[in-house]
C-alpha cells in the first residue's frame, strides 16, 4: 500500500475495466485515502463517469471514492470516437 501511496503521480490504465470484488474496493478506498490532497492520480478508462460510482460496489465506500475523485479533477472527454477500431481499419 505505501509504495502506490507514495507516487507523485500514480496511473490507473483500463480503470474500472473488471468488476471489482470487496477486498480491491477496499484497497482502492484505502489507497485513495492517503494519496487524497497529498499526489495526484490519473484514471484512464473507457467507462462514462456517472457509471464509475456503481462499479465501485454503488455503496458508501464508492461516494467517499467519488467524492475524492471528482473534487479538484480535470476532465479531459476524448469522445466517442474507438480508437481500437480506428487503428483495425489502418492494419
Amino acid at each position: 500500500m505505501n509504495k502506490y501511496a507514495n507516487f507523485d503521480l500514480l496511473i490507473l490504465v483500463e480503470w474500472l475495466l473488471d468488476n471489482l470484488n470487496e477486498e480491491e474496493i477496499h484497497f482502492i478506498f484505502e489507497l485513495k485515502e492517503r494519496r487524497y490532497d497529498n499526489s495526484s492520480t490519473m484514471y484512464c478508462t473507457q467507462f462514462m463517469k456517472k457509471d464509475w460510482h456503481q462499479r465501485l460496489g454503488g455503496d458508501v465506500h464508492a461516494d467517499a471514492m467519488m467524492d475524492r475523485i471528482v473534487h479538484n479533477a480535470v476532465w479531459f472527454d476524448t469522445g466517442d470516437k474507438n480508437i481500437r477500431e480506428f487503428e483495425a481499419k489502418m492494419n
